[in-house]
C-alpha cells in the first residue's frame, strides 16, 4: 500500500510539472538533440526535475574522466583575447575574466551554507554546502518579485483577496491589509520587499496567476528555466513548509537572474517607501530591512546594491546580497545563520572584489614579465582555432585553465597544459562536461561510449532527474547514464529503450 501510494503521488507530481510547463508558454530549458526516442520535432522539449532517493546505479558507470579540475583559472568571452605569457594572445577569440586568486586567503564563514557568486564573469569564486539544501524563508520574495515584475504593470490595480490574507502562521510579518482593499502593483511589490510583507507575496500572486498554487508552478518553472535544479517552492513568501528549499548555489543565480530586471533592483535598492493610506488606516512609511543598505547601520557596505533578509524558526537568518565594484557584480548568499549573516556576506564580498583584483593583476604582471622572456604558469603552446604553435609570434603560454566561449554559446575548455579539450570528458567543480572531437562543449543527449546520458544547455551532465524529449519520458540515474530494462527510485518502469511505461 505504501508503494503504491508513493508511485501515485509521484504520478501526479510528474502530471503537475508539465501541466504547469505547458500551460504557461513558458521558454523551453534547451533545445534538446536527437536522442532516444526523440527527433528534430523535439528541439522544444523540456527537462524536468524530480526529486527522489537517487538513481539506480547498475546500468552504467560515470563517464571515464581524463582530468580533474576543482577550480578553474577564469571564464572568457567571445570578442576578447586569451591572455597568454609571452605578451600575445591565444586563440583570440576571447577575453580572461579576473579568476580566484590563491593568494587570497578563503574568508571563514560560520553560516551552514554560502556561495559567492561573480555574475559579471559567470563562475563561483566561494562556495559552502552550496549544495545542500536549506529553507530559504523570505528571500524566496525574490523570486516573487521577478514573476511579478516580469507580469504586472507597476500601476495596474490589484484587489486583496481573503485568500491572500488567510491562514498565515502566527507571527508572519504584514502590513494589515484586509480583504478588498486596492492597491497599484508597484506598492505592492515594494511594500512585499521592504517590509517582507508575507499577504502581500499572495496578493501579487494572485494577480499574476489568479491563484497561489498556479503562481508556485510558475516559480518552480522559472527556477528550472534559471537552472536551480536543487530548489522546490511551495509557496509565495518563504513560511515554514518541508517541501519548500533551495540551495545557496541556487539561490545565487536565481538572485542573479532577478537583479537584471531594472524593476527588481530599483526596487530592492530603495531604502524608504510610503506604503499608502486604506480605507482601515493610513499610509505606512517603510524602511529597507536589509542593513547594508542603510548609512546608518553598522552593517552598511559602499559597494552594495541591493538585496532581501529571511527568517523563520527552521530557517534561521537567510540573506542574498548583490555588490558591485570596478565594473565587477557579485551576488552572495547565505544560508541557516545564527546572527552572522551580515558578517559572513561582508567577508564574502571582500574577499571576493580582492580576489578579482589580485588575479587581474597577476594577469598583467605575468604578461609584463613575459615580454622579458619569462615562462608563466601554464606553459605550452595555445593549440586551438587561430593558433599554430610557436610559429606565431602572437602566440604564448596559457595563463591557467578556463572556459573559452569561441562564438556567442559556443564553450570549449582550454587546460593546464594549453590545449583544448576535445573527444573527452572533464570533471570541473564536481560536475561532469564532455567535448567532442572539435573541442566543443556537448549538451542534449549524446551516446559516445555505448550510454546515452545527457547535458544540460550550460553542459553539466544531469543525474537523478526525469528528462522529458520527443513527448517520451527518460530517467538518467545517478551515473547520469540513462535507466532500461527496470523500475526507476520513484516507482516507475521504463523499457528497453528507457522509455516511461504508463
Amino acid at each position: 500500500m505504501v508503494k503504491k501510494e508513493y508511485r501515485s503521488r509521484a504520478f501526479w507530481r510528474i502530471a503537475a510539472v508539465w501541466t504547469v510547463l505547458t500551460m504557461s508558454a513558458v521558454t523551453p530549458l534547451s533545445a534538446l538533440a536527437d536522442g532516444p526516442g526523440g527527433s528534430s520535432s523535439s528541439a522544444s522539449a523540456v527537462s524536468v526535475g524530480i526529486a527522489g532517493p537517487g538513481a539506480e546505479s547498475g546500468q552504467g558507470p560515470l563517464p571515464t574522466v581524463t582530468e580533474d579540475y576543482p577550480t578553474i583559472e577564469s571564464t572568457v568571452h567571445a570578442g576578447e583575447a586569451v591572455p597568454t605569457v609571452g605578451g600575445g594572445t591565444g586563440t583570440g577569440t576571447a577575453a580572461s575574466s579576473a579568476a580566484v586568486s590563491s593568494e587570497i586567503a578563503k574568508p571563514e564563514i560560520s553560516s551552514e551554507a554560502a556561495a559567492l557568486y561573480d555574475v559579471t564573469h559567470g563562475q563561483f569564486l566561494f562556495e559552502k554546502n552550496s549544495g545542500t539544501r536549506f529553507y530559504p524563508a523570505s528571500i524566496t520574495k525574490v523570486m516573487t518579485a521577478l514573476l511579478a515584475a516580469e507580469n504586472l504593470n507597476p500601476d495596474q490595480t490589484v484587489t486583496v483577496s481573503e485568500a491572500a490574507v488567510s491562514n498565515l502562521e502566527s507571527g508572519a510579518v504584514t502590513l494589515d491589509v484586509k480583504a478588498g482593499d486596492t492597491f497599484r502593483a508597484g506598492d505592492v511589490l515594494y511594500g512585499m520587499w521592504l517590509k517582507s510583507a508575507n499577504e502581500l507575496a499572495n496578493v501579487l500572486a494572485e494577480a499574476v496567476s489568479g491563484s497561489v498554487s498556479s503562481f508556485v508552478g510558475k516559480m518552480n518553472a522559472r527556477a528550472a528555466q534559471i537552472g536551480a535544479t536543487g530548489t522546490h517552492f511551495a509557496n509565495t513568501n518563504g513560511l515554514n513548509d518541508s517541501n519548500h528549499y533551495t540551495t545557496a548555489h541556487d539561490y545565487a543565480l536565481i538572485t542573479a537572474e532577478a537583479f537584471r530586471n531594472s524593476t527588481v533592483q530599483k526596487v530592492a535598492s530603495s531604502l524608504h517607501y510610503t506604503f499608502p493610506a486604506t480605507g482601515t488606516q493610513g499610509s505606512q512609511y517603510l524602511t529597507m530591512g536589509h542593513k547594508m543598505l542603510n548609512p546608518a547601520s553598522a552593517y552598511y557596505y559602499e559597494n552594495f546594491i541591493g538585496g532581501k533578509t529571511g527568517y523563520t524558526s527552521k530557517a534561521g537568518n537567510t540573506l542574498t546580497s548583490v555588490a558591485e565594484q570596478n565594473g565587477v557584480r557579485l551576488v552572495a548568499v547565505v544560508l541557516k545563520s545564527s546572527g552572522t549573516h551580515y558578517p559572513d556576506t561582508r567577508k564574502l564580498f571582500d574577499y571576493g572584489f580582492a580576489a578579482v583584483q589580485s588575479s587581474a593583476q597577476n594577469a598583467a604582471n605575468s604578461s609584463q614579465s613575459g615580454e622579458s622572456g619569462s615562462q608563466g604558469p601554464g606553459a605550452g603552446q595555445v593549440s586551438g582555432p587561430g593558433a599554430s604553435g610557436s610559429s606565431d609570434a602572437n602566440a604564448g603560454s596559457v595563463i591557467g585553465s578556463r572556459w573559452v566561449e569561441e562564438t556567442a554559446g559556443v564553450w570549449k575548455f582550454l587546460k593546464k597544459d594549453g590545449t583544448y579539450a576535445a573527444s573527452e570528458t572533464l570533471r570541473i567543480k564536481d560536475h561532469y562536461y564532455t567535448f567532442s572531437a572539435d573541442g566543443r562543449m556537448v549538451t542534449g543527449w549524446q551516446n559516445g561510449d555505448g550510454y546515452w546520458r545527457y547535458y544540460r544547455s550550460e553542459g553539466s551532465m544531469r543525474t537523478n532527474v526525469w528528462i522529458q524529449s520527443g513527448g517520451l519520458w527518460y530517467y538518467v540515474g545517478e551515473t547520469g547514464v540513462m535507466l532500461t530494462n527496470t523500475v526507476t527510485p520513484d516507482g516507475y518502469t521504463v523499457n528497453e529503450e528507457g522509455v516511461w511505461v504508463p
